[in-house]
C-alpha cells in the first residue's frame, strides 16, 4: 500500500488511509479546526492521487475507526456483503470512480455493487469525483420506500412539510401546516421539531397532526422529532406514531453524545415494525449532517465527509423511509461558506444514494455563515437535478424555532415546475380533489389556507 506521492518535485508522505482520506476532501472548514486538512491546494492534490491508486481492500483493511473500538464500525462491516466485495477487492478508488460514471453503468449495477462497499468506499470515491460528476452519479440512482405512501417513484419530488413553532402552540403548528399543504408541501412527511422534548408535549402534537390528517384525508405521514426515547415510550402507549425519527452521527462516542447506541436503535427499530400505526415496511426517519462529529470533538481525526458516509453505514441497517442531511445546520465551525455547503450537499446525496438510501436534502444554512439565499437555491437546483428524493418545506423558507433558513413552500413548488416533476401520486390525486393543482401545476388556490378551515 503506497502512502506516498510526488507532486511538483515535492513528496508528501501520508500516515495512513484514514490521513489521506482526509487530505484528499475538498476544502471544509471543520477539518481544518480538527487539524486534519490539507494546508495547500497540491497537498490535496496528491492526496488525491494517492486515493485513486489504493485498492479497495486497503480500505476495507484499515478502517477510520477499528472494529474493535466503534460499534458503528462493526455495524457497517456486519452489514456487508462479502460475496460482493470479494469480486471488486482488488479495484483501485479511481477504477471504481471510472465505473460509476461509464454511461452504461446503470441503477442495478450501481446498488449490487453498493452491498460489497464500506462507508469509507464510498467517501472515497466521492473525494475523487467534481460537482458535475456527484450530480451525474447520484442521478443513476432511484431509491424508492414505503410508510404510508411511497417516495423516490421516477419523475416525483416530495418535500417535507416543516411547521415548526418556537412555543409548540398547536394552533401555530396547524397554521403552518395548512399553509405549506396549500402549496402542495407535506407528500413526504408532516414532520415538527418539538421545543420540548417529553412524552406529553410528543403525544399532544402527534394526536394534533394525525387529527389533521385523518379529516381532511391526507395521503402522508406525520413525525414528531424528539428523542427516539420518547418516542419509544409513546409507542409502548399507544400513541399513533407512523414514522420513529433520530439524529445519527458517524462515530459511538458521538452518538453516546446524542444520548443513543446501536442496540437501542435496534430496539427501536423492532418497535416501530411491531407498533407504528403506518402501513410500511418502512418506518424509521434519520437526520444526519456534516460536522456535528467536529462539533461534538468526537471526530477522532476523520474529515467530515468520511464520518457523514458512516452515518449511511450505520442508517441502512435499519431500511429507512427517509434519511436527509442537515450539512449547512451547525454554522461555519463546520461548513464555513455556500461553496462549502453546496459541496457537502451534493456529497451526501451521492454518498447516501450509493448506500440504497432513500436520500433527501436540506440544503440550509445559518445566518452567520458565508452563505445566501443564492447559494442555498443553486444547491437546490443541483440537489434537483441529481434526483433528491425531498426537500423540506419551511414557512417563506426561514425557520422560527430553530433559526435557520432551508427550502421555502415556494421553492417546492418552483422546483417542481422547473424540472417538470410532479408530487407523490397518491398526494396528487388529494391536491387535485381540493383544487390546489391541476395537470400538474398549482392553481390560483395555492396559498390558500383558508381552503382547510
Amino acid at each position: 500500500m503506497n502512502l506516498k506521492c510526488t507532486v511538483n518535485k515535492t513528496t508528501f508522505h501520508f500516515k495512513s488511509v484514514r490521513d489521506i482520506l482526509a487530505k484528499a476532501n475538498e476544502e471544509k472548514s471543520g477539518d481544518f479546526l480538527g487539524g486534519i486538512a490539507a494546508t495547500t491546494a497540491t497537498e490535496r492534490v496528491a492526496a488525491k492521487l494517492c486515493l485513486a491508486n489504493l485498492t479497495l481492500r486497503d480500505i476495507y483493511e484499515n478502517p477510520v475507526i477499528p472494529y474493535e473500538k466503534d460499534e458503528v464500525t462493526r455495524a457497517i462491516y456486519d452489514g456487508l456483503d462479502s460475496s460482493v466485495y470479494k469480486s471488486i477487492s482488488l479495484m483501485t478508488v479511481g477504477e471504481l470512480r471510472e465505473y460509476i460514471l461509464q454511461s452504461g453503468t446503470q441503477q442495478r449495477e450501481l446498488l449490487t455493487l453498493s452491498g460489497g462497499l464500506t462507508s469509507e468506499m464510498i467517501a472515497a470515491v466521492g473525494k475523487l469525483m467534481s460537482n458535475m460528476d456527484l450530480v451525474y452519479a447520484a442521478k443513476k440512482i432511484r431509491v424508492e420506500a414505503s410508510c404510508n405512501t411511497t417516495i423516490g417513484s421516477p419523475g416525483t419530488l416530495a418535500f417535507r412539510n416543516q411547521p415548526n413553532h418556537p412555543t409548540d402552540s398547536i394552533e401555530g403548528i396547524l397554521a403552518s401546516t395548512k399553509e405549506g399543504l396549500s402549496f402542495g408541501s407535506g407528500d413526504a412527511v408532516i414532520g415538527v421539531n418539538p421545543v420540548e422534548d417529553n412524552i406529553e408535549n410528543f403525544t399532544k402534537i402527534t394526536n394534533a397532526l394525525h387529527e389533521l390528517v385523518n379529516k381532511y384525508k391526507i395521503p402522508t405521514q406525520t413525525c414528531v422529532l424528539a428523542h427516539v426515547t420518547t418516542q419509544m415510550q409513546a409507542l409502548e402507549k399507544g400513541v399513533p406514531v407512523d414514522l420513529v425519527f433520530q439524529s445519527l452521527a458517524g462515530t459511538e462516542s458521538a452518538n453516546s453524545t446524542f444520548g443513543i447506541t446501536v442496540p437501542m436503535l435496534d430496539e427501536a427499530y423492532a418497535m416501530a415494525q411491531r407498533l407504528c400505526v403506518s402501513k410500511g415496511p418502512n418506518f424509521l426517519y434519520f437526520e444526519t449532517g456534516q460536522g456535528s462529529e467536529i462539533s461534538l470533538d468526537e471526530h477522532h481525526d476523520v474529515d467530515e465527509m468520511t464520518l457523514e458516509a458512516r452515518c449511511y453505514g450505520l442508517a441502512r441497517r435499519y431500511h429507512p423511509f427517509m434519511l436527509n442531511n442537515v450539512s449547512g445546520f451547525i454554522g461555519p465551525e463546520t461548513i464555513y461558506s455556500g461553496r462549502e455547503v453546496i459541496r457537502a450537499d451534493l456529497e451526501d446525496l451521492f454518498m447516501g444514494k450509493m448506500h440504497g438510501l432513500p436520500m433527501g436534502i436540506a440544503p440550509c444554512y445559518t445566518n452567520h455563515m458565508k452563505a445566501d439565499q443564492n447559494d442555498q437555491e443553486i444547491g437546490t437546483m443541483l440537489c434537483a437535478m441529481a434526483g433528491s428524493n425531498y426537500f423540506m418545506g419551511v414557512p417563506g423558507g426561514d425557520d422560527c424555532m430553530l433559526s435557520y433558513q432551508d427550502t421555502s413552500y415556494h421553492d417546492d413548488a418552483t422546483i417542481r415546475e422547473i424540472l417538470g416533476l410532479r408530487p407523490l401520486s397518491e398526494f396528487e390525486r388529494w391536491l387535485e380533489s381540493y383544487g390546489i393543482m391541476q395537470n400538474g401545476f398549482l392553481t390560483t388556490s395555492a396559498g390558500d389556507a383558508s381552503i382547510f378551515t
